[in-house]
């Protein structure tokens, strides 16, 4: 959404401005407005000043030196991690977890090894949720749940269900945003026999700098990004200095996405967050689009984080169907079957139910 380079507008009309061979101006073609090619410059000279700043804030790398520290040689010691055999997701635990199995695909095979060579986190979340919290709010989550097929409800058996922490990175950095908006007034009223419709449209500047602190990006590859997502927000003034004693008892995901890669995905978030700030603050009009809009950042630093998350796997019809709850606040997200005869007869039934309704009204018009 924001911008690096610079449209040359009319700003009398928002058409495009072009020059013409011949001319020594630069002309409006659609309402013919002429302007000197020394006005142009400065009308858009702090815009493409501004573009500028957008484009080098944009391949200025995030400041990702402090994310995370090297673990000591007793930490690592304590940590294994395995390779499963099956889908090849890698997942770490603690020295005590010999045997488990994969929360990806089910399959019990462990392979033990050093953990080296990555980075030991400087936060983590702790969990606040346990396994009964987690069964309780899948069956919760079932509830209403008109189309789901009854023997998937009736006999539903949670197979797998295990702790995980899921690597995070935390993103903050400080921004100036530019914005122009169009936005437009209407206005209807009666001109004799006829409805006039009267639309005024205005320009709209807004400006401001504004902080953001642990913007999060999910670390992993292997867990699902939509899931992920839905299942945030993190209370993150609940994050304390990482230890591994946090880890006892749970599995915890190493981290396979690097916070340079995920960098792009945080500055598109936090420039479309500061343009929607910008954006409430034009107020007073019917309509509002964004024309124009540029977000320099700053290079803010990063962290590396831990957050726990519940992972639940249940199977119907020979299909498995995998949940996650936020470990901190319970909130769960999932896919669910539906039954197919449900959605056809629960349409049916309810246009058998209005029918009788609809003819005893329309009688009731007629007869006036």
């Amino acid at each position: 959404m924001a911008n690096t380079s610079v449209s040359y507008k009319c700003p009398n009309c928002g058409a495009p401005l072009s020059f013409i061979p011949g001319k020594t101006t630069v002309t409006c073609e659609y309402c013919g407005t002429e302007f000197e090619v020394a006005a142009v410059e400065e009308m858009f000279r702090a815009k493409e000043e501004l573009a500028a700043r957008a484009q080098e804030a944009r391949e200025a790398k995030w400041d990702t030196s402090n994310a995370g520290e090297e673990w000591t040689s007793d930490e690592a010691a304590a940590l294994k991690a395995f390779t499963c055999s099956s889908c090849g997701a890698e997942i770490v635990c603690d020295e005590n977890t010999m045997a488990t199995e994969c929360v990806y695909c089910g399959n019990p095979t462990m392979i033990p090894k050093r953990f080296d060579g990555a980075l030991k986190p400087d936060l983590v979340i702790p969990f606040k949720k346990n396994k009964q919290d987690a069964v309780a709010a899948l069956k919760k989550f079932y509830e209403g749940r008109w189309l789901l097929p009854s023997n998937f409800t009736a006999n539903n058996r949670v197979e797998a269900i295990q702790p995980m922490y899921v690597p995070f990175w935390l993103f903050d950095s400080g921004v100036e945003a530019h914005a122009d908006f169009r936005a437009a007034i209407r206005r209807v009223y009666d001109v004799g026999d006829e409805v006039v419709t009267e639309r005024r449209v205005y320009s709209c500047h807004r400006s401001g700098t504004m902080k953001f602190s642990k913007i999060p990006a999910d670390g992993s590859k292997k867990m699902n990004d939509d899931f992920m997502d839905s299942i945030e927000p993190f209370d993150y003034s609940e994050l304390v200095d990482f230890s591994t004693a946090y880890l006892t008892g749970y599995l915890a995901d190493k981290y396979d996405v690097s916070a340079d890669e995920c960098s792009e995905r945080v500055n598109k978030r936090m420039e479309n967050s500061a343009v929607d700030v910008l954006k409430e603050a034009v107020q007073g009009y019917d309509e509002c689009e964004v024309e124009e809009a540029v977000v320099v950042k700053d290079i803010g630093k990063v962290l590396y984080a831990m957050v726990p998350v519940w992972i639940l796997t249940t199977r119907y019809e020979n299909k498995p169907y995998t949940f996650m709850m936020n470990g901190q606040t319970g909130k769960v997200v999932g896919s669910l079957p539906y039954d197919t005869f449900k959605s056809f007869l629960y349409p049916a039934i309810l246009a058998i139910l209005l029918t009788p309704v609809m003819y005893f009204v329309v009688e009731i018009c007629l007869s006036l």
